[in-house]
C-alpha cells in the first residue's frame, strides 16, 4: 500500500504537490490507473487512483473516504524536554507516532541542555512515521514552550494532569492513574537531569499529579515513550 500526506486535499479530483508526486512517479514509479491511498492528518483516509502521472502534478480521483479512519479511543498529549543529542528526541516522535499521540509539546526546564528545536524537520520525522505506520492522523507538534508557560496556560475541560519525577516526592503510578482516567491525558517528561524542585511545586500548584512510570530510571526519551505505551494500553 502507498501511502502519501494531503492535508490540503478538498475535491475528488486532487493533485498532489510536487514533493509527494515527484516520489509517486519517480521514485515508485506509479502510472495512470494505479491505485494509491491519501491521508489528510485528521483522520480522513482517501482510496484513489491516478489518472495523470506527473513528476510534479500527480493527479488523482477519490474512489472512496473513510473519515476518523482508526481513530483512539483515548487522547494524550506529551510535553517533554529535548534531549541534548536531538536524535534522542526524534526516535521518541517516531515511536510515539506510531503506537499513537496526538499532542507534543517540547518544554523549556531549569535543567534542561537543549534550548532549540527545529519543529520544520521533527515535523517531517512524524509525517515519515505516520505514513510507514499507515496512520491517517498527523500528531501535533508545538514550539518549544518555556515550563513555567505551559502549566499555566487552559488545557481542555476533563484532561488529567501529570507530571513524571525520579526524586522523592508522593507519587502514584502513571498506570494506575491512566487506569482511573482513560480518555484524555497529559503527562510532562523531565529533562536529562529531572524536574527542579522549584517546577514539581510550580505544577502541583497547577493541579498536576506527581506520578512514577516504575522503579527503573529512564532516558528521556524512553520515558516518554513507557508513558505512551501505558496511555495506549488503557
Amino acid at each position: 500500500m502507498h501511502l502519501f500526506y494531503t492535508p490540503t486535499i478538498n475535491a475528488d479530483i486532487f493533485t498532489l504537490n510536487e514533493e509527494e508526486s515527484k516520489h509517486c512517479n519517480r521514485v515508485l514509479r506509479l502510472t495512470a490507473g494505479d491505485l494509491i491511498y491519501l491521508v489528510d492528518g485528521v483522520g480522513g483516509f482517501f482510496e484513489t487512483k491516478i489518472i495523470e502521472a506527473h513528476p510534479k502534478r500527480c493527479t488523482v480521483q477519490v474512489l472512496d473516504v473513510t473519515r476518523e479512519h482508526e481513530k483512539r479511543s483515548n487522547y494524550l498529549h506529551v510535553a517533554i524536554a529535548p534531549t541534548k543529542n536531538i536524535e534522542r528526541l526524534e526516535w521518541f516522535l517516531e515511536k510515539a507516532t506510531e503506537i499513537g499521540i496526538d499532542e507534543i509539546t517540547p518544554i523549556l526546564c531549569d535543567h534542561s541542555e537543549r534550548k532549540d528545536i527545529k519543529v520544520e524537520r521533527l515535523n517531517k520525522i512524524i509525517e515519515s512515521a505516520m505514513k510507514q505506520s499507515l496512520k491517517a492522523y498527523h500528531p501535533v507538534l508545538h514550539e518549544l514552550t518555556p515550563f513555567s508557560k505551559f502549566i499555566t496556560q487552559p488545557f481542555a475541560v476533563g484532561m488529567a494532569k501529570h507530571i513524571a519525577y525520579c526524586g522523592e516526592a508522593t507519587k502514584q503510578s502513571f498506570a494506575l492513574q491512566i487506569k482511573q482516567q482513560p480518555l484524555s491525558n497529559l503527562i510532562l517528561i523531565g529533562p536529562e537531569g529531572d524536574f527542579s524542585p522549584k517546577e514539581i511545586l510550580a505544577a502541583t500548584a497547577q493541579q498536576f499529579q506527581i506520578v512514577t512510570l516504575g522503579n527503573a530510571r529512564l532516558r528521556t526519551e524512553t520515558a516518554a515513550l513507557a508513558a505512551t505505551v501505558i496511555a495506549n494500553n488503557y
